[in-house]
């Protein structure tokens, strides 16, 4: 069964052709991630945020073992979002992202930040986002994974008609969508058996993946 069929099984629709989504992948070096409705259904209980699941957690830290494999080096990894969130937060600083851009309203803004500041072009960036305020910065970046929400089917074919997005998940936010497009990438860039032995070992490449990652000293600041 190819990767196509593996993921259209499970809901997911490749919106740019698998060869072409493949080869604008390649070009990737970083990932930006919107918080609510993309690690979580998007609920919130006052002013304490939103949570997130454990299994998009291994998720990113598949993708940068993945990426360190093929390329000997980490990608860089953002949380880009509208609130102050203090959970998106805990999770950036305890898997070693690069920055968590907050109270970011407009959301380009940030990208053009992550570009000067990491010293990357737009194409180079993948983008995982699932509503409307997110639109202008998918349409921005290389690559546009959306988390799927069965609420907003309209919505889902604009993206389509006025082609903001490459891949949209069979997942929902909270119920594993950012696993699912960890999976997609590693599917496309790299190899899935390799990346699973590698994490399940925990020595060797593992541990010295480990030695970079930790380096890494997460930067969470507004952007209004």
């Amino acid at each position: 069964m190819t990767i196509q069929q593996q993921f259209e099984n499970i809901g997911g629709t490749f919106i740019t052709p698998v060869d072409e989504l493949q080869e604008k992948l390649k070009k990737v070096k970083a990932f930006i991630f919107d918080w609510d409705g993309v690690f979580n259904n998007g609920s919130k209980v006052s002013d304490e945020g939103s949570n997130f699941s454990e299994i998009d957690a291994m998720g990113i830290n598949m993708v940068k073992l993945n990426y360190w494999l093929n390329n000997g080096a980490l990608p860089h990894t953002f949380v880009v979002t509208g609130e102050e969130n203090r959970i998106a937060q805990f999770l950036a600083k305890r898997e070693r992202m690069n920055a968590v851009f907050h109270q970011c309203k407009f959301k380009v803004k940030a990208l053009k930040r992550i570009c000067n500041d990491y010293n990357l072009q737009p194409d180079e960036i993948a983008f995982v986002f699932d509503d409307i305020l997110d639109v202008e910065l998918a349409r921005s970046c290389g690559v546009a994974f959306q988390i799927n929400r069965k609420a907003n089917p309209l919505f889902n074919q604009f993206l389509v008609d006025n082609k903001s997005c490459d891949y949209r998940t069979g997942s929902a936010g909270g119920n594993g969508g950012v696993r699912e497009i960890s999976e997609v990438v590693i599917g496309l860039t790299g190899d899935m058996n390799k990346t699973i032995e590698t994490r399940i070992e925990f020595v060797t490449d593992y541990t010295k993946y480990l030695n970079d990652r930790n380096k890494i000293e997460t930067i969470c600041e507004p952007m209004i």
